[in-house]
């Protein structure tokens, strides 16, 4: 995608098909439920159409927000929860601080101990990328491991963090202690009313899902909840400069984000 054109050969305005992916990732409506909300604004937008400017710009989406992302704290709550594909249950991996703000996510065909190493391996990359400036040196090590590449990421240290009773992250914890990218300090908890935030954090992804019953790929899949999961951090105002409930403020700082005036 061009930085300086992304909305380049739309027969659509860039106001517009913002609009539709916005509302798409934001509320629990089917494409054919925003074809009919365009239709009452005057607008002929095919479902379809709406459902390609989704695949299209909702990776964009969250990678040009990454940057902007307030700091997490180093409590973690860590969990999965299920998302169906192709009439297939597959995970939903995601973690979020003690203040409920979200870490990371990562969608697995697998729920095991290799699938709990990747996630964690991903999360510690995102969590440095955000919070290296705001973290006192102390906190801050070089992995050593061929997991990672030394030269090129510093990871945020988690001083806890809470899983539920999946046999999975106690291997994959004690996997990253054993290659150094953990260090012994972290502590590991498995206490189940600890993970309540998580579980009730799920919900919003439930929400969402429920109106396209189901994706059809994980391709789509996953490009669909990248958009589902950054637009759910605007909401809860982990975007610096952006308060939770100031919806003008994300229209403005979405719109921003792709050379568009809102």
């Amino acid at each position: 995608m061009s930085e300086q054109h992304p909305f380049k050969w739309r027969h659509f305005q860039a106001d517009i098909i913002l609009l539709c992916v916005r509302w798409y990732l934001r509320y629990a409506l089917s494409y054919r439920d925003l074809e009919e909300i365009m239709l009452e604004r005057g607008l002929y937008v095919d479902h379809t159409t709406i459902f390609c400017w989704v695949q299209h710009y909702a990776p964009e989406l969250e990678k040009r927000t990454r940057p902007h992302l307030k700091a997490y704290n180093d409590s973690w709550r860590v969990d999965e929860t299920y998302i169906k594909i192709k009439k297939t249950w597959m995970y939903l991996y995601r973690a979020v601080d003690s203040g409920g703000q979200t870490l990371e996510f990562l969608l697995s065909p697998t729920r095991d101990a290799e699938a709990a190493t990747h996630f964690f391996c991903k999360a510690l990359h995102v969590a440095a990328s955000s919070t290296l400036q705001t973290r006192p040196r102390e906190a801050q090590i070089v992995p050593p491991t061929a997991l990672t590449d030394p030269r090129a990421l510093t990871i945020l240290i988690p001083r806890v963090v809470n899983v539920d009773k999946n046999a999975a992250y106690p291997k994959a914890i004690a996997e990253l202690k054993a290659s150094g990218i953990l260090p012994a300090s972290v502590q590991l908890r498995q206490v189940k009313y600890l993970n309540n935030l998580i579980e009730q954090d799920h919900r919003f992804i439930k929400r969402l899902t429920k109106p396209g019953m189901g994706f059809f790929s994980f391709e789509t899949a996953w490009s669909t909840l990248q958009g589902y999961e950054i637009m759910n951090m605007l909401r809860k105002g982990q975007v610096q400069g952006i308060a939770k409930g100031d919806v003008s403020g994300q229209i403005v700082f979405v719109a921003h984000l792709f050379g568009v005036v809102a």
